[in-house]
C-alpha cells in the first residue's frame, strides 16, 4: 500500500523549572541560595531516512511527544536536559501546519534535519539571583512552555522520470520492460491506482528511477478521477515521459489523446507544464508491420506541426525502442541534453 498523506500531532518538551533552595548543612546553617537551573525540554526534529518510502508509520503512531526537561536541583545542580525526539521521514515528504497551511519543512534530500517544535528553555534557579545586596533570593523562573503543533504530511514522489498518459496507454508494461519492477498489467484502464517505482540500470553505473503514475483522464486538474492525487506526484519528477498509444483500442486519435494530458498538466500547474518531456508512440506491435512505417511518419509529422515535438516510437510489449527512449530520458534528466529523436522545445498545452 502506498500511504501518501498523514496527520500527526507533535509536542516539544517543557523546560524544567528553576529550583528555590537554601543550603543547610552542619557547620553552615545559612549557606545561602543553591537552587539550580531547570533542564531544557526536548526538541521535535524531522530527519531524512532514505530507507523509508511511505508514511505508513504515522498511521500507527499519530502523536509524537518529546520529554520535558527536569527541574533544577539543590547544591546548584542543573536539571537534566531532555533528549530531542527524532522523527524520520522519507525523501519527498512535505510537512505543513494543519491550521495555517504553511509549509514547515520540505524533506527533499538526504541529510536534512529540521526542527518542527522547539523545546522550552530551562528555568533559572534562585542561586543565580543572589547578589551583594540580595543575599537570600527566593526568585526563580518557570521553564519555557512546550510547543504543540498539528501537522499534515504529504509524500510527493521523487523520481527522475514520471510516466504519464491516458489509462491503458501501456505505462505499466513500459515500467516492467525498462526496469525490474513488476507492476500490475491488464487490458483494462486504471490498473495502476498508486505510484509504482522502478530502476532502469544503464551502462557505466548509470541508474534511472522511473515512476509509473496513475492514468489521467480529462478533468483531472479539477479533481476528476484520481485528479490531484496523481498530479502532485508528477510535480516532483525531473522529466515527463509521455506514453501515447499509437493504436488506441477505442479508435481515438493519438494526437488528441496527447492534447488531453497536456491540457490537464497545464491547468494544474504552469511549472508542471514546462517540465522537459519525451513523447513515445507506444504499442507498435499492434500496428501491422507493413503499415508501421507509414503510421509513424504520419503521426510524427502531426506532432511536429501541431506541438513542436518529435516523438520516439517503441513497443513496451516486445522491447523494441525502449532502450533508446530510456537513454534519451537519462540524458535529459541528468545532463539537460537533447537526444536523438527528441526536440526539447516545450509548447503550452
Amino acid at each position: 500500500m502506498f500511504v501518501d498523506t498523514a496527520s500527526i500531532t507533535v509536542r516539544s518538551g517543557k523546560g524544567g523549572d528553576g529550583c528555590c533552595h537554601f543550603l543547610r548543612v552542619k557547620g553552615n546553617a545559612k549557606g545561602g541560595p543553591d537552587g539550580g537551573d531547570g533542564g531544557k525540554g526536548g526538541d521535535v526534529i524531522a530527519v531524512t531516512d532514505t530507507h523509508l518510502d511511505t508514511l505508513v508509520q504515522f498511521g500507527f503512531r499519530p502523536q509524537w511527544f518529546a520529554v520535558d526537561g527536569e527541574p533544577g536541583l539543590k547544591k546548584k545542580k542543573a536539571g537534566k536536559a531532555s533528549a530531542d525526539l527524532i522523527i524520520s521521514f522519507p525523501v519527498g515528504s512535505q510537512i505543513f501546519d494543519a491550521e495555517s497551511g504553511e509549509l514547515v519543512a520540505d524533506i527533499a534530500a538526504p541529510g536534512q534535519r529540521i526542527v518542527l517544535a522547539r523545546g522550552g528553555e530551562g528555568g533559572i534557579g534562585n542561586d543565580r539571583f543572589k547578589s551583594a545586596t540580595h543575599q537570600t533570593p527566593t526568585e526563580t523562573t518557570k521553564g519555557g512552555e512546550a510547543v504543540e503543533r498539528s501537522l499534515r504530511v504529504e509524500l510527493r514522489l521523487i523520481a527522475d522520470v514520471g510516466l504519464v498518459g491516458l489509462p491503458n496507454a501501456g505505462k505499466s508494461t513500459w515500467l516492467r520492460a525498462s526496469t525490474r519492477a513488476n507492476p500490475k498489467v491488464a487490458d483494462y484502464p486504471f490498473t495502476t491506482l498508486s505510484p509504482q517505482l522502478g530502476i532502469a540500470e544503464l551502462s557505466d553505473d548509470r541508474r534511472l528511477v522511473e515512476a509509473d503514475l496513475p492514468g489521467l483522464i480529462e478533468g483531472a486538474s479539477q479533481g476528476v478521477g484520481l485528479g490531484h492525487d496523481f498530479l502532485r506526484h508528477i510535480e516532483r519528477t525531473r522529466v515527463i515521459l509521455h506514453v501515447v498509444s499509437i493504436a488506441p483500442e477505442d479508435g481515438s486519435d493519438p494526437v488528441a489523446n496527447y492534447r488531453v494530458i497536456r491540457r490537464e498538466l497545464a491547468e494544474f500547474s504552469e511549472e508542471l507544464a514546462r517540465k522537459p518531456e519525451i513523447v513515445v508512440l507506444n504499442k507498435l506491435d499492434l500496428v501491422p508491420e507493413a503499415d508501421r512505417a507509414a503510421a509513424i511518419e504520419a503521426l510524427t509529422l502531426r506532432f511536429v506541426r501541431e506541438r513542436g515535438v518529435t516523438p520516439l516510437s517503441a513497443s513496451a510489449a516486445t522491447g523494441v525502442g525502449v532502450r533508446s527512449a530510456i537513454e534519451a530520458a537519462w540524458a535529459l534528466a541528468h545532463r539537460g541534453e537533447s537526444a536523438v529523436g527528441f526536440t526539447p522545445r516545450q509548447t503550452s498545452a
